[in-house]
């Protein structure tokens, strides 16, 4: 395993123009959704915190992850049966559009969860 960039602009900056560019979308889709997260680097990918672990995201040869945690799927089970997923994780392959929208919805629900879990 490669070491971990110290931040987001760093890690972005590994990969290819073209999937820079979808990375850079993906991070200003999820700050424009929770513009009071905190990028850090977790797990050695992206992430954006709020009151915890909002989301999650990287890239693969194959495939953009997305990592909402496993309420965040659930939530959004149907949006996302077209794609493959893990407990906690959603797979967008980079042959086909990123569902911005649905990113949207999907962080938007991340901070009002976590926002809530905070105050009890």
């Amino acid at each position: 395993m490669k070491n971990a960039a110290p931040d987001i602009d760093t890690y972005i900056a590994e990969f290819p123009e073209d999937i820079q560019a979808r990375l850079q979308e993906i991070r200003a889709t999820i700050h424009k959704a929770a513009p009071e997260a905190t990028e850090a680097i977790k797990y050695a990918i992206p992430t954006f915190v709020l009151k915890g672990n909002l989301v999650h995201f990287a890239a693969f040869k194959n495939h953009i992850g997305f990592y909402p945690a496993p309420t965040g799927i659930k939530a959004f089970e149907k949006e996302l049966s077209a794609y493959k997923q893990g407990k906690g994780s959603v797979q967008f392959p980079l042959d086909e559009p990123i569902p911005f929208a649905l990113i949207t919805r999907i962080v938007e629900y991340r901070v009002k969860q976590n926002t809530e879990k905070k105050k009890k």
